[in-house]
């Protein structure tokens, strides 16, 4: 795997195993979708909305909705991939998903710290 490569799986497993609902590590075949993302020339910020929006979705819930499973791939991501690359949501939409999930990825991290 080239440099580059390299980098971008890093970045991609390092934000899904941030994300509320998702393991503490990643598989290997989430790492080989994450090669596949880069091997598609997706840009990092687009999987880092389509993170936001699906976790978002995920997190964020009325009290009289029921509790969603726990997310177990990388996988799960992928329609709100493809939603990204067709819709291109605004930016300042995906700031503000990203800002009302900063206390559900903050409990997730203190989880990582303690793994």
């Amino acid at each position: 795997m080239t440099g580059a490569r390299q980098a971008y799986v890093n970045a991609v497993v390092r934000n899904y195993v941030r994300l509320p609902g998702t393991p503490l590590r990643a598989s290997r075949r989430d790492r080989k979708l994450a090669a596949a993302f880069y091997d598609r020339h997706i840009p990092l910020r687009v999987v880092w909305a389509a993170f936001v929006i699906a976790a978002a979705r995920w997190a964020i819930r009325s009290p009289q909705q029921r509790r969603l499973e726990k997310i177990r791939t990388l996988y799960y991501f992928l329609p709100a991939l493809d939603e990204v690359l067709a819709v291109k949501p605004d930016p300042g939409y995906v700031r503000y998903l990203a800002e009302k999930l900063r206390p559900f990825v903050a409990e997730k991290e203190r989880l990582l710290a303690a793994a």
